[in-house]
């Protein structure tokens, strides 16, 4: 069930927030959590009610291994909870990749197995190993089921994050002054959605169309344009930008309709300096979990061992090659590669988590250097900004091809024509201008007749940039009011010179955001909903 469509807007949440409601309003706040439990298996099943036995069944395996870790902490059984994790994700992710992938390289002629991949496996994994892990170091405080099957089924979040933590939800859900209705909470949770919904109809959707005739040209084979390979990358380059942070903004807004708060998961990621300061930006939950489950254990594995061979610990700033490549750059390549493998089954995914391993162990390497250097990490300069706002965000657009691109022949195609490789044609619309001619039969360039950016795709790309660059986001936006597990965000350089960019509550902002809603909804159900990008994950 899509956020953004009919069904869910007026069949499931209507009355899953008036029945919380009352039940929540009377103190019944077990009662409202078991309803919420209900309606949320109800939003999984909708898409395929076969899968909603294995969530249950997940969710069952994991709660008891989890309570028997707690009495009983065991390494073995904790393997066996991880690997049993794994390889269901395996099964039902990779078995088609890996399978292919066997064959091709030793002709096998193995039969790749039709799996449909259920709804959510990789985000509601994610969250039970973190809790086993956790169990096993006595770090988990409560292990109620029923609040433990809301943690994992909770609607909001479920599908496409973020990927929360049983120390930041369990809490809530236990808690009568929190778990419950206000209407200071309804009016936030409203105002989140709809600012969500906007993203995603208005403006990410718009993006996908320019964007998909490029990417399904380039995966026929058709070589790609100059202009329309920057034209399609850079439309998708914003298509996702405001799809994932319209579903986090959705998905922040519903949990305050139940008086939940969700931890923070976007926070303009393009106004980025550095690839590390991008991931601790862009699904900064999945990269939580990343780095305290994967990086860290690895790093303290690697640090324990030089301590056994009696090897120095570098002191930050001062780490010498050797010890930089296996306390850095080793761990920081196998766990993208691993955040690529979870994105998807395919060779671009593994080829984009290994880029921004390689992205990020230069990163780190070039601060290090700065540390030994006495520079300061971050330049003052706006020139100096500016530039490495610009280089971070080609980085990650060259990542994002292959992210998007069906294969690695696709996401090629696509370099190739953005350096120019297939030639540089001109758009016909200016190609006859009086100056725009004398250059073009100058060099002889070809009128383009494929892939043609239009003057409106043009005019969005650059006024989208300008918005996600400019402008506050929508956490500084509402600043002033609590919507996530977060401090409070500083306010941008523009709400400190137009302070009405700060969202306060009053009648005028009530009539914007009610017509807001009201032109929504009536878009939203007069078109066919699209799905959002990372349910695919």
């Amino acid at each position: 069930m899509l956020f953004n469509s009919a069904a869910f807007l007026f069949a499931f949440l209507p009355p899953t927030l008036l029945g919380f409601i009352a039940l929540a309003y009377y103190g019944h706040v077990r009662l409202a959590g078991m309803w919420v439990t209900a309606a949320s298996l109800i939003f999984y099943g909708w898409w395929n009610p076969i899968y909603v036995p294995l969530l249950l069944g997940s969710i069952l395996f994991n709660y008891l291994t989890g309570g028997y870790l707690l009495r009983r902490p065991s390494r073995v059984v904790l393997a066996v909870g991880i690997a049993a994790n794994v390889l269901l994700l395996l099964y039902y992710k990779y078995t088609g990749f890996l399978v292919g992938a066997s064959d091709q390289l030793f002709g096998l002629e193995w039969q790749i197995p039709n799996i449909i991949l259920p709804l959510a496996i990789s985000f509601f994994t994610f969250q039970q190993i973190a809790y086993l892990v956790d169990a096993y170091g006595g770090a988990v405080m409560e292990h109620d089921f029923f609040n433990y099957c809301l943690f994992i089924t909770f609607f909001p979040h479920l599908i496409a994050g973020p990927i929360t933590h049983h120390r930041e939800m369990l809490p809530q859900f236990s808690n009568p002054t929190i778990f419950r209705p206000t209407f200071g909470n309804l009016g936030l949770g409203s105002t989140l959605f709809l600012a969500g919904l906007f993203k995603k109809i208005i403006i990410a959707d718009t993006m996908g169309t320019y964007a998909r005739p490029i990417f399904a040209a380039a995966a026929t084979g058709e070589p790609a344009s100059f202009l329309g390979a920057w034209g399609g990358v850079l439309s998708y380059a914003l298509q996702l930008y405001f799809d994932f942070s319209g579903y986090t903004d959705m998905a922040i807004g519903l949990g305050l309709l139940f008086g939940i708060s969700l931890p923070p998961n976007f926070d303009s990621p393009y106004k980025s300096r550095s690839v590390i300061e991008f991931w601790s930006r862009w699904h900064m939950t999945l990269t939580r979990f990343l780095t305290a489950y994967i990086y860290n254990p690895i790093v303290a594995g690697a640090i324990r061992r030089r301590i056994e061979r009696g090897l120095p610990i570098p002191k930050r700033g001062h780490v010498p090659l050797s010890a930089f490549v296996g306390l850095v750059a080793l761990p920081t390549i196998f766990t993208m590669f691993l955040a690529g493998a979870w994105h998807g089954a395919g060779w671009q995914f593994i080829i984009f988590g290994l880029l921004h391993g390689a992205y990020l162990t230069v990163n780190q390497a070039w601060r290090q250097l700065k540390i030994r250097w006495g520079r300061p990490l971050e330049s003052r300069h706006p020139l100096v900004a500016g530039a490495s706002v610009l280089t971070t965000l080609l980085c990650v657009i060259v990542g994002e091809i292959f992210f998007r691109a069906a294969d690695v022949p696709t996401a090629l195609n696509l370099l190739s024509g953005m350096v120019g490789a297939h030639g540089i044609a001109l758009p016909a619309r200016v190609s006859d201008l009086p100056g725009i001619a004398l250059i073009r039969e100058y060099f002889g360039l070809p009128i383009l007749t494929t892939g043609e950016i239009s003057p409106v795709q043009v005019l969005l790309i650059i006024g989208l940039f300008a918005t996600v660059w400019l402008l506050p986001n929508t956490q500084q936006l509402l600043r002033e009011f609590r919507t996530v597990l977060a401090p409070r965000p500083r306010a941008s350089w523009l709400q400190a010179t137009i302070p009405v960019l700060i969202w306060r509550p009053g009648a005028i902002m009530g009539f914007i955001v009610g017509w807001l809603g009201f032109f929504l909804i009536i878009r939203a159900i007069s078109a066919a909903p699209t799905e959002f990008l990372y349910f695919q994950f």
